[in-house]
């Protein structure tokens, strides 16, 4: 294959980024099966706000088909069939879990069978969604064999190069973040590697195969999750003590091999839902994974300790808890951010509208619309004037650390709690 045309399957937090990325390059075909999604895009415009409009823009594709085009560029689609002139398909869809905490394939196998319609002899399936080791030889292989008629490792082949995009992230961005690669045979491994390292300034790290590309993405999110529970586990430890967590860090910070974690809520689509796929393939080797499933308990329950903690301090300030107003700031998973895909916001939330509070949700990064169709909830576009019993700072975004906290509050002894701890310390009643 001497023309290299490349196909990205999903256009959300990891695939958009990549394929304007490579369109700067290469012809690149972005496919979405949400047709508002690529309607929204050939205007220009990513409400992940991942790409700005002008970098966008300067990649979009003017031509109607894509055909066997030669030049760079992007061209956005929602038809699979303009996918069948691609000779290498990267896959980016996500993979979520369902409410038992199990790692749901659908997109991907769904991505597999869409791809698997138009693969030719030669070509060069990658996928970059995180999934356990095993998972895109033993369940993605078969359903391309198997649809498209064509032989594995003979006529076809398959990559894996685990995405590493951190969203809202904008000093560690696609090209500069080191790229894991690999590939079914040895002469695919080299022609994924040497693709990825078309884009990626920073280098790439060639696996010696896909199951330890696979294996080195989970683990990488379930290291920061176990983190991030240790942490946590302290933060509920010192505060029964009396002792603010945050000063306990910065002490600790002072030796040379501390790693710097911070307590709080682990939402979003990576650290909270990828150590279960590596728990789900232990458990079929006949492995109970005790450290990586007691630090997702831990961390699952965080929303409810907060909520725990804030009702305390309100009840020792002499508030009536039923019926009591609280402001939410912030909904997203994380600051800055507009995503709000697996927030654990919502689990606070739930808790003190448990105990009979009413709550009201503020987040300038959030789109009402999506709050109330994920979790039902109604979100602020803006604060309406309003005075609370307990004002709890959920997410750190640049908007909220100029607001007037104690304005927000309905008298002097209102409940101000900081789950980020980033607030000073004499203005708060309680931090994690």
């Amino acid at each position: 294959m001497s023309e290299i045309r490349i196909a990205i399957v999903g256009l959300g937090y990891v695939g958009l980024p990549l394929a304007v990325e490579f369109a700067k390059k290469y012809p690149v075909t972005g496919f979405d099966i949400k047709q508002e999604r690529v309607e929204a895009l050939r205007k220009g415009h990513d409400e992940t706000l991942e790409i700005s409009d002008d970098d966008l823009k300067s990649v979009l594709c003017k031509s109607e088909v894509p055909s066997l085009r030669t030049v760079p560029g992007l061209f956005l689609t929602s038809d699979f069939r303009n996918l069948e002139s691609v000779n290498y398909y990267i896959v980016t869809v996500p993979t979520p879990i369902d409410k038992n905490n199990r790692p749901l394939l659908t997109p991907l196998i769904k991505a597999s069978e869409t791809i698997a319609q138009v693969l030719t002899p030669g070509d060069i399936v990658i996928y970059e969604s995180t999934v356990y080791p095993g998972a895109t030889e033993e369940e993605c292989v078969p359903v391309l064999q198997h649809i498209s008629g064509l032989s594995f490792n003979k006529e076809f082949f398959v990559g894996y190069s685990p995405e590493r995009i951190n969203p809202g992230d904008k000093e560690h961005s696609l090209s500069k973040i080191k790229k894991v690669t690999s590939g079914s045979t040895p002469e695919v491994a080299k022609k994924v590697d040497d693709l990825y390292r078309s884009i990626i300034t920073a280098g790439t790290h060639k696996a010696s195969s896909i199951r330890v590309a696979e294996a080195a993405k989970v683990i990488e999110n379930s290291q920061r999750d176990i983190n991030i529970a240790f942490v946590n586990e302290l933060a509920m430890i010192f505060n029964r003590m009396g002792v603010d967590t945050q000063e306990v860090l910065a002490a600790a910070a002072t030796k040379w091999n501390f790693l710097q974690f911070q307590p709080g809520l682990v939402g979003g689509h990576c650290i909270g839902v990828d150590p279960y796929y590596l728990a789900q393939k232990a458990q079929e080797y006949g492995y109970h994974p005790e450290i990586i499933l007691a630090g997702r308990r831990l961390n699952d329950n965080m929303g409810k300790y907060v909520a725990s903690e804030v009702v305390k301090l309100m009840i020792a300030k002499g508030h009536k808890v039923k019926g009591a107003m609280a402001l939410m700031l912030g909904i997203t998973f994380k600051e800055n951010c507009p995503d709000i895909r697996n927030t654990r916001v919502f689990d606070i939330v739930n808790e003190l509208k448990q105990y009979g509070m009413d709550v009201e949700i503020h987040d300038p990064w959030a789109d009402p619309e999506k709050v109330m169709h994920e979790y039902g909830l109604k979100s602020l576009p803006k604060l309406n004037g309003n005075h609370y019993e307990a004002v709890i700072l959920a997410v750190a975004h640049d908007q909220f650390q100029s607001l007037d906290f104690k304005k927000l509050a309905s008298c002097s002894s209102a409940v101000i709690y900081d789950v980020k701890g980033v607030l000073e310390f004499e203005k708060i009643d309680g931090r994690l």
